[in-house]
This record gives structure tokens, C-alpha cells and sequence, in this order.
């Protein structure tokens, strides 16, 4: 008489759990880089400077300085604040215009605020 095994199955197991509720991540603040108007360093220069650092065509570049320098201050550029912290400390880094350093150019002065939500 031959014997044959027959495997069970365990029943599945059911675990309850509450149900989740609906989130939503947020979003974090935009944070923007303001340039500050600066009345040494060479107009210029200072386009030459937003073009690289910020990966911009020349007359974006212009334009942005001409707000700065009208108004005082302009925004130049806006996203996370990671991003803002490396764009501001990139256009520092670019030091003062060469050919003013003996009338006393200094570096870009840039600041980072939070954009209103």
C-alpha cells in the first residue's frame, strides 16, 4: 500500500491595520538670491559674472543687473535653498572686478530670502 503526503497550506495570515490617512508632503519654500547694487565694480563685469554662474544668455544677464542696479536690489535668481546657498556663494567667489580692486571694489554683495508662499 503506497502512502502519498499531502501538503496543507496555512491559512493566510490577516493583520488589520488602520488605515492611513491622507498626506501631502510638503513643499518646501522657494528661497530667491538678491543681488545688491554695487557702484565700483564694472556693469560688465558683473553680467560676465551672472552669465556663468547662473548659466544665462547675455542680454538675461543684463537685464538682471539693470534691476539691481535701478532698484537697489534684484532678484536673480529663485528654487531651494540648497541651490541658493551654491549660486550666492558662486557669485562671491568670483571676488571684485580685476580692474577696479585700486578704486576698492569688494565682492558681490548677494543675500538669500524666502519667497512669500
Amino acid at each position: 500500500m503506497a502512502t502519498t503526503q499531502t501538503s496543507i497550506d496555512p491559512p493566510p495570515i490577516r493583520v488589520r491595520t488602520k488605515p492611513q490617512a491622507a498626506t501631502k508632503p510638503k513643499t518646501l519654500p522657494p528661497y530667491a538670491v538678491i543681488l545688491h547694487n554695487d557702484s565700483i565694480n564694472r556693469f560688465e563685469w558683473v553680467v560676465g559674472v551672472l552669465m556663468k554662474v547662473l548659466r544665462v544668455g547675455r542680454m538675461r544677464a543684463f537685464w538682471l543687473t539693470l534691476k539691481a542696479h535701478i532698484g537697489g536690489r534684484g532678484i536673480v535668481w529663485s528654487g531651494s535653498l540648497e541651490v541658493a546657498e551654491l549660486k550666492a556663494e558662486q557669485i562671491r567667489s568670483a571676488g571684485p572686478d580685476p580692474t577696479k580692486i585700486i578704486a576698492g571694489a569688494r565682492v558681490l554683495k548677494v543675500s538669500i530670502e524666502a519667497l512669500p508662499q
